[in-house]
């Protein structure tokens, strides 16, 4: 007679067939965590793993959907709603620190000295696994300052009616799907920073995604710099809080790529170079005829 109870070996293989299935079949990166072999942990070990992934999990997926929400409001405002309550002349010195602090440290942390950082604020030696995590939930952190400690002028340059504002109200709407878009196109699992706590809770070592070049990442090098940067922009309300933002973060959009192409062009070699050869930084080539 058979014994009903599975091996763990069996238990483990009917998991992974049952992970890879259809549904991660758009999330390459996710497809081979889930595919991968988990390293040897103890049990002791393997239960403090899945707790600290599911709490850096829980963490980041709160405050990242807190901060595009907040985001989405504010700026929809023309950043003239805002739980800021410094008075003047000095709201704008504590305005523009709020501003800066975003770009500086976003970028900061892309470099191999910040790398390293992120690889030390997990506990237990997580850290590398859960950099991509702890990235989006510090970035997360950040913008959830910008956008309710920022102090409003009170100043209304402009509130769209009528046809205008059904116009931007669109545009606005479009430049978030871009940029949900060219997230996707990214590596969404990485952006979202779902990749580093599901390959600690897996415990395997994360997959990252290749080179970006389908999708948006066709036309221009940069389509989540450039669709951030038109978020700014397509606001129905403007103020001089709105001008500024627009204004710093489009800059950063422009500048920041750049220490980014330099890490692909290490990392990816003559691949990268080739493609920036074809594919412009930041404004779409017309399309030929007939391509």
């Amino acid at each position: 007679m058979k014994s009903s109870s599975l091996s763990s070996n069996e238990i483990e293989r009917r998991w992974r067939r049952f992970s890879v299935g259809k549904t991660l079949r758009g999330f390459p990166p996710l497809q081979a965590t889930f595919s991968a072999v988990p390293r040897s942990r103890s049990r002791s070990q393997t239960v403090g793993e899945i707790l600290i992934a599911i709490v850096w999990g829980f963490l980041c997926h709160v405050l990242f959907a807190s901060a595009v929400v907040l985001m989405i409001i504010a700026m929809w405002f023309g950043m003239s709603r805002s739980m800021g309550q410094v008075v003047e002349p000095w709201l704008w010195l504590a305005n523009l620190a709020l501003l800066l602090q975003f770009p500086l440290v976003h970028s900061v942390l892309l470099t191999r000295w910040g790398r390293g950082c992120l690889a030390r604020l997990a506990p237990f030696g997580t850290g590398t696994t859960l950099a991509t995590t702890t990235y989006a939930i510090i970035a997360s952190v950040q913008l959830i300052l910008l956008f309710a400690l920022w102090t409003p002028s009170g100043i209304v340059w402009w509130q769209a009616t009528g046809a205008p504002f059904w116009i931007l109200s669109l545009l606005y709407a479009a430049s978030w799907l871009l940029l949900v878009k060219a997230s996707w196109d990214a590596g969404s699992e990485v952006q979202s920073g779902v990749l580093g706590w599901m390959s600690l809770l897996r415990g395997v070592t994360p997959q990252f995604p290749p080179m970006p070049t389908r999708g948006l990442f066709r036309f221009v090098r940069q389509p989540i710099y450039v669709s951030f940067a038109l978020t700014t922009w397509t606001v129905p309300t403007w103020t001089p809080d709105q001008l500024l933002l627009a204004t710093v973060l489009t800059t950063y959009c422009l500048i920041g790529p750049l220490a980014k192409e330099r890490r692909f062009e290490r990392v990816f070699g003559g691949s990268w170079r080739e493609y920036r050869h074809t594919t412009p930084y930041w404004v779409p080539r017309v399309l030929r005829r007939g391509s």
